[in-house]
């Protein structure tokens, strides 16, 4: 048996959502990557609460659907360990086509924000891009191990950094929440704020309207 994987590169297309409308009076443009099992239309609802005159929310859908029993729910996920490298650089053209077809003002603020397995996608473009932003929001997601303090040193000065996290979060346990607290810490130092509350793998909503 003579088994070989090949690889082919071919052009796709791919869906996102926005929430509200990019207008003279937006102040605030968010870039918001979602978890596993998530579609990006449904995540939309953690940010509807925040004023819609003030924000415009872009929310990248991940390539990979599946269903999620027991009801067969559609969700999707990012990456997985097989073919990671390969996987990302699609990720990183598909993020690029979304910023080229939004063409976000400069001046706006641009908050960029991951929640579980959305941190490491929003991480990685923001390395390997250089992406200016106003606010890196890391909500109950691992960073990834390949990352270090220098692939954020082009970040400016008055950038912040936000770790948020439940302290019963199933996912993360003691070791972990220390071991991601002390990641962050290595690679933003003074910027970092640790927010935290009592609950489990969940979006804080509250903490979502408060970063502006």
């Amino acid at each position: 048996m003579n088994s070989e994987e090949k690889e082919i590169t071919y052009q796709t297309s791919n869906s996102y959502s926005t929430l509200n409308m990019l207008t003279e009076a937006t102040k605030t443009v968010w870039f918001v990557c979602h978890g596993m099992g998530y579609l990006s239309r449904y995540f939309m609802r953690y940010f509807k609460d925040l004023n819609p005159e003030e924000n415009y929310i872009i929310a990248p859908q991940a390539p990979s659907k599946y269903y999620i029993q027991p009801k067969m729910h559609v969700g999707a996920n990012w990456l997985t360990r097989d073919n990671t490298k390969a996987g990302m650089q699609n990720i990183l053209n598909y993020f690029d086509s979304i910023f080229e077809a939004e063409q976000i003002p400069e001046h706006l603020n641009l908050i960029v924000f991951g929640y579980s397995q959305g941190v490491s996608v929003a991480m990685r473009y923001m390395a390997y891009r250089k992406l200016q932003c106003s606010q890196l929001v890391l909500h109950s997601g691992g960073i990834p191990k390949e990352l270090t303090a220098e692939d954020f040193e082009y970040l400016n000065t008055n950038t912040k950094v936000k770790l948020i996290y439940g302290t019963e979060d199933e996912y993360l346990d003691e070791n972990r929440i220390a071991h991601e607290t002390e990641r962050v810490k290595d690679l933003f130092g003074q910027r970092v704020t640790i927010l935290h509350f009592e609950g489990k793998h969940i979006v804080n909503v509250e903490y979502i309207n408060h970063l502006v």
